[in-house]
């Protein structure tokens, strides 16, 4: 598994359940509140000045996502993509990078299909339960509560390993 972390030169993420708990919370006329770990936004940082690409895709779409992706300085956002496979195929175009040299992070069954396609796939411990088997990894924290900086630190941390 570091040996899979080490090739990543790009991280996906999908959002609900993953970059968040995965509830969603509305408030009394209709907005969409969402809550983001601030360690995840650091380890996201981390990534970006290592060099290492950073995307996301949902299958849901929110302003508030957006606008957190913006201050992230995350430009690869799909939002609303239900079939998350030909949104990968798409990432892939815009950012020369091969399926095997990619990590991706996800919760449900709607991220199998890119699961099974990337070099390192990772799961949070609150995945849908057809989801863990299928991931070569499951980080230690919940999505929600740092489960992103879990990913974060995986990757970086097995590059420098590596370049021992």
């Amino acid at each position: 598994m570091i040996a899979r972390a080490a090739r990543v030169q790009l991280v996906v993420f999908d959002v609900d359940g993953v970059m968040t708990d995965g509830r969603l919370y509305y408030t009394h006329d209709g907005r969409e509140l969402k809550a983001f770990h601030s360690q995840d936004g650091l380890g996201l940082k981390r990534l970006q000045a290592a060099g290492i690409a950073i995307a996301v895709i949902t299958g849901r779409r929110s302003t508030v996502v957006a606008a957190r992706m913006a201050e992230l300085g995350i430009e690869h956002v799909f939002q609303g993509r239900v079939d998350k496979l030909a949104a990968f195929d798409e990432l892939l175009t815009a950012i020369p990078v091969k399926a095997e040299h990619t990590c991706y992070a996800g919760d449900d069954v709607i991220d199998l299909p890119v699961m099974r396609r990337v070099g390192l796939a990772v799961t949070v411990p609150n995945a849908h339960p057809r989801v863990k088997p299928e991931a070569h990894w499951v980080t230690l924290r919940p999505g929600g509560a740092g489960a992103v900086r879990d990913v974060c630190d995986l990757v970086l941390d097995a590059r420098a390993a590596e370049a021992c």
